[in-house]
């Protein structure tokens, strides 16, 4: 039986669908790459210890670029490298290395009030990705974070590896176990061998080749529902970032559900 016309429309819509995603993040790749560029001017390049150090703002890559971006945003309601509702209307994705001064300036600094008052109140979700770029110690960090999260210890690991004068010790496998007691990790010997396994390299490789697609290439690099913002930001620019992404998300839910409150609008 000759199918219908609608169901022919709708039959080239979903072939669309993931083609204009796919271009969406390879445009976003170019606008991200040049704001991680932008983010660390050529003299702090030669530094690589010190790179992501003074970020301008990236260019906008349109509303098609920052959807497809905004699909990165995993929302698994079991992610132990993430905190907040996987329901909120806006996700905050860092890409960072253990070993990036200013990955550790934004932990220290920013994180904290952003956590307190957009992750608390149900509007803010981030999704850590491991993208170290410094070396061996940089990748077994991450590994190190990742099998601590393992045991729902990433955030006290996350912060015990960021704790200021801490890079500077090094991350060989004695500090790794050293921050993993101090982060409270309570089996150690499964944690060392996390860190060692299978698992703890995917996971790795699964977060770089996401960066690596989309034109990261400094840290700290984030995306806010899908707008990137290259290096550690005064809070202001992170709060602006989030307020616009809230109210962005509100106007769509709202037209949505024909000017109810959708599942995913903001509170």
């Amino acid at each position: 039986m000759p199918s219908s016309p609608s169901s022919s429309s709708s039959a080239r819509a979903s072939r669309r669908k993931p083609l204009l995603i796919a271009a969406a993040v390879a445009a976003a790749s170019v606008a991200l790459g040049l704001a991680s560029w932008q983010a660390t001017k050529p003299a702090e390049r030669a530094d690589r210890a010190d790179r992501g150090a003074s970020a301008s703002q990236p260019r906008s890559a349109g509303s098609d670029t920052h959807a497809g971006l905004a699909g990165l945003a995993r929302r698994e309601a079991g992610d132990k490298l993430a905190v907040g509702r996987a329901d909120a209307p806006v996700v905050l994705i860092e890409y960072s290395d253990f070993k990036c001064g200013y990955c550790g300036k934004f932990t220290r600094d920013t994180e904290p009030a952003l956590i307190a008052k957009y992750v608390e109140e149900g509007t803010l979700r981030i999704e850590w990705r491991n993208f170290p770029i410094f070396g061996a110690e940089s990748e077994a960090a991450a590994k190190a974070a990742w099998a601590a999260g393992q045991q729902d210890r990433f955030r006290e690991f996350h912060a015990a590896a960021y704790a200021q004068g801490a890079k500077e010790k090094g991350f060989g496998e004695a500090r790794l176990l050293e921050l993993a007691r101090e982060a409270g990790v309570p089996d150690l010997e499964r944690f060392r061998q996390d860190m060692a396994g299978e698992g703890a390299a995917a996971a790795l490789r699964k977060d770089q080749e996401e960066g690596y697609g989309i034109g990261v290439s400094s840290t700290p690099s984030f995306l806010v529902n899908g707008r990137p913002i290259a290096g550690a930001q005064p809070q202001a620019a992170f709060a602006a970032a989030i307020e616009q992404a809230k109210a962005t998300a509100k106007a769509a839910a709202g037209a949505g559900s024909g000017g109810g409150t959708g599942a995913g609008a903001a509170r």
